[in-house]
């Protein structure tokens, strides 16, 4: 399989006036076509940090990572954002959904970045919906949906470009345990139908378990990987 994201060397250093704290210290791994994995450790182990350095959402102090053969950070801010925009989708543990808009419109919107026809945007932002079990919510406001209703909205919009790669932070940190695991499933299938590689930073042990491969992080170095 080919290598969807490949990262070597990755650094990320942090100075707080003289003090320099080195949070991520030279992770190196690879994410193959449609495959799934999980990125696991304890709080403040650098987990999200190398998912932000995976992401092209913070510079790394050292190192490189390529998106499908393009080196990431040799792009400039603008082409960088294009790419993310393009072959990546970003769900966190918040939704982050704007709460003026209405679930379709909230999933429309990375489309309508790419400058898509409205028609189009809305024809495929309303199919993805209808896939995540949100088809009688289209013209819901964040307000009106639960929080796993909420989410689903999240992972439709991280969806609806039809990324490469799917990049999750907590996506189920913040609901409970009977949501999440419907999440859980709702993520899983998404990954297997649609072939879009699915990384996930969890502290969710029934989460870590069903992905492909698992990498174990401690004071910003992968201890161990399993799968």
């Amino acid at each position: 399989m080919s290598d969807v994201l490949k990262a070597e060397g990755l650094r990320r250093l942090f100075r707080q006036g003289r003090v320099q704290l080195e949070v991520i210290k030279g992770i190196d791994l690879r994410i193959s076509a449609g495959e799934s994995v999980g990125i696991v450790g304890a709080s403040g182990s650098g987990k999200s940090t190398l998912l932000h350095l995976l992401g092209g959402l913070d510079r790394p102090s050292a190192g490189r990572v390529w998106v499908e053969g393009q080196d990431l950070y040799a792009l400039g801010e603008a082409a960088r954002g294009r790419l993310r925009n393009d072959k990546m989708g970003f769900v966190y543990q918040f939704h982050h959904l704007l709460p003026e808009f209405t679930a379709l419109e909230n999933v429309m919107i990375p489309l309508l970045i790419q400058r898509r026809p409205r028609e189009e945007a809305a024809a495929r932002a309303s199919e993805l919906l209808a896939q995540v079990g949100l088809g009688e919510r289209l013209r819901h406001k964040p307000g009106e949906l639960s929080g796993g209703e909420r989410q689903r909205a999240a992972i439709a919009r991280a969806l609806v470009t039809r990324p490469r790669l799917l990049l999750a932070d907590e996506p189920t940190g913040n609901l409970d345990s009977q949501t999440a695991a419907k999440i859980h499933d709702l993520l899983l299938d998404l990954n297997q139908h649609l072939g879009t590689s699915l990384v996930v930073v969890t502290h969710d042990p029934r989460l870590a378990e069903r992905m492909q491969r698992v990498y174990q992080i401690r004071d910003g170095q992968i201890v161990s990987q399993a799968g």
